[in-house]
């Protein structure tokens, strides 16, 4: 079995939590309130300004030239490609610019960014591999399960229609083989590539319930 085949087995139960989350449900069906979608556009945002910052800081680890390279490569594609599509779709969705830039972390967001950071400084780039994997696969799982619950076409099409794209997943593919990678080429870090996959499992999840709640400060 490969690294990333064993992560998805012990997340197996977070990976279904998610699918039978209100958030997916809904969104498949078209039926999800406008308000939490914008929560999840807006909270999505902030949390690939990170995201990007995780990718330049794994570069940092890198031991290989080739691997430094891809992973830069990452981060610079984030920043320069990946915001403007979200940016492109925020507006689809009626959202603009300035409220994104202005918009501040729910508490949900602030533990998920300050996890991934706080390993992308203190661990392995073995960790960071199985840290950012959730994300990653996470989305094209839950994308290909919204879009096999789907019946019809919807506001909410070009989410699933985004994240079951060719290009989506030839990323994820990159990243899987970057985790199997990192699990056989330091044996010695599995324990902790499992700890930090599941922690971001676990807050893909609330990610899932802090949108559909319209999560806040209550301040």
């Amino acid at each position: 079995m490969t690294g990333s085949d064993h992560l998805l087995a012990i997340g197996e139960p977070i990976w279904q939590a998610q699918k039978n989350h209100p958030f997916v449900v809904e969104l498949a069906d078209g039926t999800l309130d406008s308000d939490a979608f914008a929560h999840w556009i807006k909270q999505d945002y902030r949390y690939l300004q990170d995201y990007a910052r995780l990718w330049a800081l794994a570069g940092t680890k890198a031991r290989e030239e080739t691997r430094m390279t891809a992973l830069l490569d990452i981060a610079h594609t984030t920043l320069n490609t990946e915001m403007d599509l979200h940016r492109s779709f925020a507006a689809d969705y009626g959202i603009s610019q300035d409220e994104l830039e202005a918009t501040e972390k729910a508490p949900t967001c602030v533990a998920y960014t300050n996890f991934l950071l706080r390993t992308a400084y203190e661990g392995s780039i073995a960790e960071i591999a199985a840290a950012l994997y959730p994300c990653m696969q996470g989305y094209l799982d839950i994308a290909d399960h919204m879009a096999e619950l789907a019946d019809e076409t919807h506001e909410y099409t070009p989410f699933i229609d985004t994240y079951t794209g060719d290009e989506f997943r030839e990323d994820v593919a990159w990243g899987r083989a970057f985790v199997d990678d990192c699990w056989e080429q330091y044996p010695g870090e599995r324990e902790a590539m499992e700890e930090a996959f599941l922690t971001s499992a676990k807050l893909e999840y609330r990610f899932w319930e802090m949108a559909y709640t319209v999560e806040g400060w209550g301040l």
